[in-house]
């Protein structure tokens, strides 16, 4: 049997960890909690259940992800964000893993529950993840603030398991959006820093393409009134994203403006 540290990036969190911690406790033989200083109680709940705690400054997502990869105990690694936990299938497929591990890396499917709907399409689900691996076969790569584990061989063997991440993403229509604001700044450096471009026609309509493709296409409709919200907001999130990018290149990199 092989042994497995679960590794889990923290600020903030204290409504969200304890569930976290709560649905791996059983499964891996190591936590640990990396924390970018929070001011409320994630280090007091962490510790409360023993688990390693290590506080560390945030240059970025990725970054403070692969760093956290060097705090595990063992190379093979379970990454969940402080606002998801397993389902019980997932738990008892990973147990299964333990057992007889056979690929690089596990992928599994994120279910996400926004303001206590459970949300089955708009482009959210399966919105499947690789999110067990061998950390000696790669690394947290993509852009950020959309991470993603990367391993290194492009013949690299993957599996998916049965099972859930349960994401718990947002609490009210207030915290979407300020998630919006937070993301896309993020984004729109991240687009200048490559060099990305920012016309107007994709100012204009590249929400309407993103509400589309979702609404329609994705089948956020069948989410009802709450796939139909969602899929305004992340038309929305892609207008903001394009305008402060424009700024951006209008000001030379100087002001993150909205």
């Amino acid at each position: 049997m092989i042994s497995i540290s679960a590794v889990i990036i923290t600020f903030n969190e204290e409504r969200n960890i304890a569930r976290c911690i709560e649905s791996i406790k059983e499964v891996v033989d190591d936590i640990v909690v990396v924390d970018s200083y929070s001011k409320d109680k994630t280090k007091e709940i962490c510790l409360s259940y023993g688990v390693r705690f290590v506080e560390h400054i945030f240059e970025g997502h990725i970054e403070q992800k692969n760093w956290a990869i060097t705090q595990a105990k063992y190379p093979h690694i379970l990454s969940l964000d402080a606002d998801e936990a397993l389902d019980s299938t997932l738990k008892n497929a990973i147990l299964e893993v333990k057992n007889n591990w056979q690929a690089d890396g596990y992928e599994m499917n994120r279910l996400t529950n926004y303001c206590g709907h459970w949300i089955r399409h708009c482009g959210w689900y399966p919105d499947t993840k690789l999110r067990l691996w061998d950390a000696r076969k790669g690394s947290w790569g993509g852009t950020n603030p959309h991470d993603k584990f990367e391993l290194h061989d492009k013949n690299s063997k993957i599996i998916h398991l049965k099972g859930d991440i349960l994401h718990y993403s947002y609490y009210s229509l207030s915290d979407h959006y300020k998630q919006v604001e937070y993301f896309t700044t993020i984004l729109a450096k991240a687009q200048y820093e490559k060099g990305k471009k920012a016309p107007i026609f994709t100012l204009l309509l590249s929400p309407i393409v993103k509400f589309m493709k979702d609404y329609i296409l994705k089948k956020g409709f069948l989410d009802g009134k709450v796939g139909f919200r969602i899929c305004r907001i992340s038309a929305f999130a892609t207008y903001t994203k394009y305008k402060k990018l424009r700024r951006l290149i209008q000001t030379g990199g100087v002001s993150f403006t909205k």
